[in-house]
């Protein structure tokens, strides 16, 4: 029930049936929106087909072209409800409409975006139409929308941060532990020997920093290469300890996207076979329940509103009404192949999905090589400086005082540094384990459908007979809010006159 957004803060709206045609009941698109006593609609058209009839009584929608106004419904100065969804199905839906060029359904919305259906629900063919600049106009009236993109980069600017502080810690730590060694050695012998010393370890007081600093200086153009694809040495130290994250993230979002895109393009009529490439389901032989266990499928029945139906031959079939209707015709048609011939047609659907195994580190073999020695050699220096503090009879101060109050800092910092990439290491081996063992498993559902045995390719045939895609088409609109309901009536009426005088002629 929403209206173009304008400049116009003048508007109308009546709760009453349109009196020209019966029609579906008018419904928001909860995936930007839905019901608030305080909420400003956001600019997008509404545009009903001729569908299902709707229950008596049912309240329709009268808007002039500018922003919906109604007492009960929304009050302009109020909160933005898009503010009231999370960001990520916020962004999702937005970049469905995005891809599907601002006209889309229900069923549109849901099975590009992944979403589930009752967080884009609706009754009847609706059909949403956006105008181009319809992002521009909710970040004009939702502050969460504007302030976001500098939040995401303050996060991202803590996180660099961190990795850097991380590295740089390692480097202090050397300089730290080295230069209170010297100090030291030099505090406890007399005057003569400590000049000595001072000369023959005159060079080892610097070998820490000028290793770190040869090292920087003879691979500062690798590093700019590195930093340019997203890592420079010193993040090389966080990633060599504690990885570069989830490189699957998103993944459930992703399995939804690419379910909802399968049903949608076989026509909102499919098997659990077919979906099965894209579930955590095991592998054909190592099935020990009964084949005919389809219970893996209620996940894709609750998120997308299906139910299961049987064919004449008694196969178990699984509709999906929402992802029926569509405001493309891209992918139409009906499909008659299954097997190799189906799986080219359906090339733009991905055959399964692939999890991607963990990586140890992004850094090169020369990087972790790097600073495995630089940790060993702070490790080194900590176990030395540690003997030397309780071999110490002064009281020590200064330099020394200062490394002795951080000493236990040093000596987690330099224990940690091996421990962490040590449990991580032992800890993805299990997981890529794991992880290949579903994409194997998915892989082999995927082989079963593109060679199926007689019985499933019957029951494959039998979902593409019984699908169905219907596409809604400007000439089905009956009522649209991109115009006023007394100039639609005026409409109506005057193809009305005309008829009835081509009649009486």
């Amino acid at each position: 029930m929403t209206a173009t957004a304008a400049a116009s803060l003048s508007l109308h709206l009546r709760l009453r049936p349109p009196p020209h045609a019966h029609r579906s009941p008018l419904r928001h698109a909860p995936f930007l929106l839905s019901p608030s006593p305080s909420t400003p609609w956001p600019p997008h058209h509404l545009h009903v087909a001729n569908g299902r009839l709707p229950p008596p009584c049912r309240p329709s929608v009268k808007a002039r072209v500018g922003t919906i106004e109604a007492p009960s419904l929304a009050r302009l100065g109020g909160a933005v409800e898009t503010d009231r969804l999370p960001a990520d199905v916020r962004d999702r839906a937005m970049d469905a409409v995005d891809h599907l060029g601002g006209r889309v359904t229900i069923g549109d919305v849901a099975s590009r975006a992944g979403l589930q259906i009752d967080q884009v629900s609706g009754e009847g063919e609706v059909l949403y139409v956006f105008p181009e600049d319809y992002r521009a106009k909710l970040a004009g009236k939702s502050f969460r929308m504007r302030v976001e993109p500098l939040v995401d980069k303050a996060k991202e600017a803590g996180a660099y941060l961190a990795r850097v502080s991380f590295g740089t810690a390692l480097v202090a730590s050397i300089v730290l532990v080295y230069a209170t060694i010297i100090a030291i050695l030099s505090s406890s012998s007399d005057e003569d020997n400590r000049g000595r010393r001072r000369r023959s370890y005159g060079s080892t007081m610097f070998l820490p920093t000028d290793l770190f600093w040869y090292l920087d200086a003879g691979s500062s153009r690798r590093r700019r290469v590195e930093k340019d694809k997203g890592m420079s040495f010193i993040e090389s130290v966080f990633s060599f300890v504690f990885g570069n994250g989830d490189p699957n993230d998103g993944l459930e979002e992703r399995r939804w996207k690419m379910i909802g895109q399968y049903i949608s393009s076989n026509g909102g009529v499919v098997t659990a076979e077919e979906l099965a490439p894209y579930l955590d389901v095991p592998a054909p032989a190592e099935q020990t329940n009964s084949k005919d266990d389809e219970s893996f499928i209620l996940p894709v029945l609750l998120r997308f509103q299906g139910h299961p139906l049987v064919d004449d031959q008694g196969n178990i079939l699984y509709r999906f009404p929402s992802l029926q209707r569509t405001a493309s015709s891209k992918g139409g048609g009906s499909r008659e192949y299954v097997g190799t011939r189906w799986s080219t047609m359906s090339s733009g659907v991905e055959k399964f999905m692939e999890e991607k195994p963990w990586e140890f580190s992004k850094a090169n073999a020369l990087e972790r090589a790097m600073v495995a020695g630089l940790g060993g050699l702070n490790l080194f220096g900590v176990i030395i400086l540690g003997n030397l503090l309780k071999q110490m009879t002064m009281t020590p101060g200064g330099l020394i005082s200062f490394a002795a109050q951080l000493f236990p800092l040093l000596q987690i910092y330099a224990g940690s540094f091996f421990a962490i990439p040590l449990f991580r290491w032992l800890l993805l081996r299990k997981t890529n384990n794991d992880i290949a063992r579903r994409n194997k498993a998915r892989e082999e559902r995927a082989q079963e459908l593109l060679s199926p045995e007689p019985s499933l390719r019957r029951k494959l045939l039998s979902a593409r007979d019984m699908a169905q895609r219907k596409v809604i088409t400007p000439g089905e609109i009956v009522y649209t809010t991109e115009k006023d309901l007394l100039d639609q009536e005026y409409e109506v009426r005057e193809w009305e006159r005309r008829f009835k005088k081509l009649e009486s002629d």
